[in-house]
């Protein structure tokens, strides 16, 4: 393990390791204010996994290859991440799980893109690491409490279905590509007839030219309305609003609030910034917001590399 210099060496012209620069701590107690996160990391040959931690914790923090002397006009043992415990990963070879420790101060209030830009905006290509994969994330109150969070959940969905005591029954319109407004109106009509509580659009249709969104919003609302009046209850579709940019989500948006639709919809491909406008949107406008997790396997598929699922969870 190497042992952190004195300032008279850190500041020496030369290439350092991040254990050196101080960003392994392994005497570090974490903060109730601190935000950890879980790595699961996979160092190349040769390099100590102590040094491998501490290399995830400088770039994700204020590390770059070398110390700098503008480093003594912040308060840089403060903002400096650490590394403080690794330990092997339970029957694998070469993987350890680390522990990383963040200063809240690092992160802008309410705001994932600000989040993700530090914790996996530079570290996944790294060279002393043959993989990455961030595991988990535990976040203090002070900083959960500057996101609003999603504008609804299942009890206001239940609500605005009238439907309660039961699992609720949806599922989603298919073939998803291809069809006209009337036919995928149609199809949303018998399936809701036929006793489904909901329909939703699958996350790839937009406004293709088979069939325009403002179409497809026009003939799904009347399919739900019809369906409605047929059966006695509350039906409902999750129209996917997602689009180009965020003008055109919120007049996709505002269209389906203007049809009678309680509920929109998104992917998550759209970015953590969109999907927050939205869901501020969602919340003046009294809408439900359903988030489909389209591309999340690209993320989380692999079992040394990416992110696990949880993490994006926790996010929204």
């Amino acid at each position: 393990m190497t042992e952190p210099m004195d300032a008279a060496e850190r500041y020496k012209a030369g290439v350092l390791k991040y254990a050196q620069m101080g960003y392994w701590d392994p005497d570090y107690e974490p903060k109730d204010t601190d935000v950890l996160a879980l790595f699961r990391i996979t160092p190349q040959e040769g390099v100590d996994p102590q040094e491998a931690a501490a290399a995830v914790a400088g770039e994700s923090s204020t590390a770059t290859w070398t110390v700098v002397w503008t480093d003594r006009l912040t308060a840089a043992e403060v903002y400096r991440a650490k590394a403080y415990r690794v330990e092997p990963v339970p029957s694998s070879t070469n993987e350890y799980f680390a522990y990383i420790a963040y200063d809240l101060d690092l992160f802008e209030p309410g705001s994932i893109a600000n989040l993700t830009a530090s914790i996996i905006g530079n570290v996944f290509g790294f060279k002393p690491l043959k993989a990455l994969r961030l595991e988990d994330m535990r976040f203090p109150v002070a900083y959960v409490k500057t996101f609003d969070g999603p504008p609804t959940g299942i009890v206001v969905e239940r609500e605005r279905l009238d439907k309660f005591g039961r699992p609720l029954l949806g599922a989603t319109t298919k073939p998803k590509l291809g069809l006209s407004g009337r036919n995928y109106g149609r199809v949303v009509y018998e399936a809701l007839k036929g006793g489904l509580d909901f329909t939703k659009d699958d996350e790839n249709i937009n406004s293709q030219p088979f069939m325009h969104w403002r179409d497809r919003f026009l003939f799904v609302m009347e399919a739900v309305n019809r369906a409605s009046a047929a059966t006695g209850e509350v039906k409902g579709h999750y129209l996917n609003v997602t689009a180009a940019t965020m003008e055109d989500m919120y007049e996709r948006a505002e269209f389906a609030k203007e049809l009678g639709s309680v509920v929109v919809m998104i992917d998550l491909v759209i970015g953590y910034t969109a999907i927050q406008s939205m869901s501020k949107w969602s919340r003046r406008n009294d809408m439900i917001l359903h988030l489909h997790r389209a591309g999340n396997s690209t993320y989380s598929r692999q079992k040394n590399h990416g992110m696990n699922f949880r993490v994006i969870c926790k996010w929204m």
